[in-house]
């Protein structure tokens, strides 16, 4: 394995040089007017530290993924689209000997490099502790979203904002995390004194906070619940039907395939999208939106999976 100054000079997260995706691979929006303010949103979840592509002879995914592929990838869209929203859905880290060797530092300056707007927090990032966690945040220039972690009395405490509000065009759109309950998940002493708040209540708080006081036209969730279970414990599906006024909730932790956005009707009337797209960077996730510009309303315009690959 090479040293992480010579992979960084190697990748230079390669853009001129990797031909990924042609513009074909790229969905136009269709059925909008030339007023409507487009957004792009891009998303990842569960990288666990996947830098480089599966080895050619895997058993499964051979070839796919590449943090070089999916940076060459991402440059193309923003070259083609007005506004851009880059978010991750948390367990950045484990699951390869980069992440044995450079405790997380690789993964988060490539990342950065790639320009990531926000992440939110998964279990496998507390996976050295909070001090190895609290380590490696100088090397990320992206937010880390977490509302329902409360960090008082550990090392973390300050670290974390628990929403982002960003301004496209005029257009704001409120982005705030979530993340699964670790007790049970993570080794104690990895978590600490970290407190775990109900994501359903907090997500209520969020959405009233965003809708009202910060005027936002879109509100986004970026979860590490999980997609579904059985029973009751809290998953995205339930979290879409139980808080009005989530218009996407982007996922992780269960390294679920989605080939597009599954709705489930919220209360009020509310429609919520909810999408995950796999592990391991082999997939790019997409949703194109449109915002008439007198409602501000968002509506789907396009959605589709990126394949990180060299074809």
């Amino acid at each position: 394995m090479i040293n992480r100054r010579e992979f960084l000079k190697y990748t230079g997260l390669g853009v001129a040089s990797l031909g990924v995706m042609g513009a074909a691979s790229v969905p136009a929006l269709a059925g909008t007017d030339d007023k409507a303010v487009r957004l792009t949103i891009l998303h990842t979840n569960d990288m666990h530290s996947r830098i480089e592509p599966f080895p050619d002879n895997a058993a499964q995914w051979a070839g796919m993924g590449g943090m070089a592929r999916r940076a060459a990838l991402i440059a193309q869209v923003r070259q083609q689209e007005p506004n851009v929203l880059l978010l991750d859905s948390g367990d950045i880290w484990q699951g390869t000997p980069y992440f044995n060797f450079f405790q997380g530092e690789l993964e988060f300056k490539l990342m950065s490099q790639m320009a990531y707007d926000a992440s939110t927090l998964g279990n496998h990032d507390f996976d050295n502790g909070l001090e190895g966690l609290h380590k490696q945040l100088p090397h990320a220039t992206f937010p880390f979203l977490s509302a329902n972690y409360d960090f008082t009395g550990t090392v973390l405490a300050g670290r974390f904002q628990p929403y982002k509000v960003f301004e496209k065009q005029g257009v704001r759109i409120g982005v705030f995390g979530v993340g699964i309950e670790m007790a049970g998940l993570v080794e104690d002493k990895n978590f600490g004194a970290t407190k775990y708040l109900d994501p359903v209540a907090v997500a209520r708080d969020m959405v009233t906070r965003l809708r009202g006081a910060e005027r936002c036209d879109m509100v986004i969730c970026l979860s590490h619940l999980g997609y579904k279970y059985q029973g009751d414990k809290i998953d995205d599906c339930k979290l879409a039907a139980q808080v009005a006024g989530i218009d996407l909730i982007l996922g992780g932790h269960t390294h679920t395939f989605l080939d597009k956005p599954e709705p489930v009707a919220g209360p009020n009337g509310h429609t919520t999208l909810i999408n995950q797209v796999g592990w391991s960077g082999i997939n790019l996730g997409r949703i194109d939106y449109a915002f008439a510009r007198k409602s501000r309303r968002p509506t789907v315009a396009a959605t589709v999976v990126l394949p990180v690959s060299a074809a």
